[in-house]
């Protein structure tokens, strides 16, 4: 700078000469500098306008990918519910239909025994006695003929008649109590069908009700297959809830381990040694991490085993016989590492007393009692839980599945979002380039202002013209 200011004796002239120097020089140099300028800031404008065009083509290959793997995760969903009530259909059919020819059988054999007891309970009119003729032959003959012995004929007629009405009415209630006998007889048997056809018409109703459930998810199913936008959306929206129900299953099955892990953690110390070390970490600790893996490993298998889940799709296709043995052999792995972690529960009470034992012999305090009678309750809880736990833990592997498919979706959604904040942010960038090249154009004639000015002046608003063309 002093070197500069020394050009003539006089500081302060020799930087104006300076300054008419420079500004010479860029209002010389300025067409050259607006034109680089201006295609510099078109240049980045085109660039970042082919960066964001090709996130844009990006972004559509990965919604494309991510609605294919949520048409096929649907579709596979869906093909898993309708199997499932179609074999429910299939055993209600097994179950309670399989007997309909047994059932039908009955129906017409109590309907026939209704039937004929209706017909023996019909009641028959009695023949007309023969007393009546009697009496017609007696009204016939005249009445003053009296050596007939018409009044004894009449006597023995009112006998034989009274005679006839007394047997009559026996013969009439026995008849009546044979009929009523036969009604009541029917009662069982109205009672049968009555509840046969109603259990019928139960089996029925729920068939039809299955049906109805089909009917849904097969429409359901139909619109997966076509690819409709709604069951994307609903695909979608379903996949974000199983996520975070998921999730929170997950984390709270890792509460869980994480108390498994320190009722054993204490144990292992005394039986691999709490001193030693493996890449800086207890083995202890390891011990019973490993443990702990090795039993949520033993429930995955479990649970693939008896086909709950499909995480591992050589399992779900192996042969039943050697599928049952699998199941058989990781259960059987199961409980004993259960019983192992009750064993490890129950040491570490004992290694618990022996602490306050000697705490209390360091303390002078040997005829103090250590533990009490209701100590056996905490013993047992603990040894419960270290039993119970394992087996708690094999239901991870459900939770563990539905959070492994909608990962891929929520993945795919956020990459999603990514590269369309980044195709917007290149889009600003673009036009932000070539508007900060106009602005920096437009800044680097601020100090030519005079010179600007008199060209101007001189040549009538040709060189404003220029520029505007050339800004443009």
């Amino acid at each position: 700078m002093t070197f500069l200011l020394s050009i003539t004796p006089w500081p302060v002239l020799s930087a104006l000469l300076w300054i008419v120097l420079v500004i010479t020089a860029l209002f010389l140099a300025r067409p050259a500098a607006h034109k680089l300028i201006l295609a510099t800031g078109n240049a980045l404008h085109r660039m970042f306008r082919v960066a964001s065009l090709s996130v844009i083509s990006a972004e559509k290959r990965l919604n494309e990918r991510n609605r294919e793997v949520l048409l096929a995760a649907g579709r596979e969903a869906k093909e898993r519910i309708i199997e499932r009530e179609f074999d429910r259909i299939n055993e209600t059919v097994r179950k309670d239909l399989g007997n309909f020819s047994a059932l039908h059988r009955n129906l017409s054999e109590s309907i026939n025994r209704i039937e004929d007891d209706h017909s023996a309970a019909v009641e028959v009119p009695p023949d007309p006695p023969g007393w009546v003729k009697a009496v017609q032959a007696v009204a016939a003959m005249d009445s003053k003929d009296n050596r007939m012995g018409v009044g004894d004929v009449l006597g023995d007629i009112h006998k034989s008649l009274v005679k006839a009405h007394k047997e009559a009415m026996l013969a009439y209630h026995e008849a009546s109590g044979k009929r009523h006998a036969l009604l009541r007889k029917m009662r069982p048997e109205w009672r049968e069908i009555q509840q046969t056809l109603g259990k019928v018409g139960k089996i029925v109703n729920s068939l039809l009700l299955r049906s109805s459930s089909i009917d849904r998810h097969m429409k359901e199913y139909e619109d997966i297959v076509k690819g409709e936008d709604r069951a994307v959306s609903i695909l979608s929206s379903s996949s974000l809830v199983y996520f975070f129900v998921s999730a929170v299953v997950l984390v709270v099955a890792v509460g869980g381990a994480t108390i498994n892990f320190s009722l054993i953690a204490r144990p292992m110390a005394e039986m691999v040694g709490g001193t030693s070390l493996i890449g800086g970490f207890r083995t202890a600790d390891i011990a019973a991490l490993v443990i702990i893996l090795v039993e949520i490993s033993m429930g995955l298998f479990l649970m693939e085993s008896l086909r709950i889940t499909r995480l591992f799709p050589v399992i779900g296709a192996l042969p039943d016989k050697i599928r049952v043995r699998m199941i058989w052999i990781t259960f059987s792995i199961l409980f004993l590492l259960a019983s192992v972690e009750a064993g490890l529960a129950f040491m570490r009470e004992v290694l618990l007393h022996d602490e306050l034992a000697t705490s209390a012999l360091l303390r002078g305090d040997g005829g103090a009692p250590i533990a009490n009678e209701y100590m056996w309750i905490t013993t047992a809880a603990q040894m419960g839980m270290g039993f119970i736990l394992p087996f708690a833990l094999t239901f991870v592997a459900i939770p563990l599945e539905t959070f492994v498919h909608s990962l891929r979706t929520i993945v795919g959604l956020a990459a999603i979002g990514v590269l369309r904040f980044t195709s917007l942010v290149l889009r600003l960038l673009g036009s932000g380039s070539r508007y900060i090249g106009v602005l920096i154009a437009q800044l680097y004639d601020l100090p030519l202002f005079i010179p600007l000015w008199w060209a101007a002046r001189d040549g009538g608003g040709s060189t404003n013209k220029e520029m505007r063309k050339v800004a443009l």
